[in-house]
């Protein structure tokens, strides 16, 4: 199970499901401190509808910044981009930091 932490708060976890490198897709199951941050996944998923890179990268930097994700076995994930739809969670990971630029 992947999980996501909001200022220590354990908010959601991802039941993985299955990989299309570089992606990996699961079931999503949110916890109540989860739904401040909601809004910041539909306007992700309006971006990506739209097709606004801008939007996307400000709102993946708004994301990573508001929650900390970890690994099954606990360590904590240095980077990583996150969509969130209902139930359905897709994400990526690195175990690095991205590059600037």
């Amino acid at each position: 199970m992947w999980r996501l932490y909001h200022r220590g708060e354990l908010v959601g976890e991802i039941d993985e499901q299955t990989r299309d490198f570089p992606w990996t897709y699961g079931r999503f199951r949110p916890r109540p401190g989860f739904e401040p941050l909601r809004p910041l996944f539909v306007a992700r998923n309006a971006a990506l509808d739209t097709d606004d890179d801008e939007a996307m990268i400000r709102i993946d930097d708004d994301i990573r910044a508001a929650l900390i994700m970890t690994y099954p076995d606990g360590r904590q994930v240095a980077e990583f981009l996150l969509s969130i739809e209902g139930e359905e969670a897709g994400f990526r990971w690195l175990d690095e930091p991205f590059e600037d630029g």
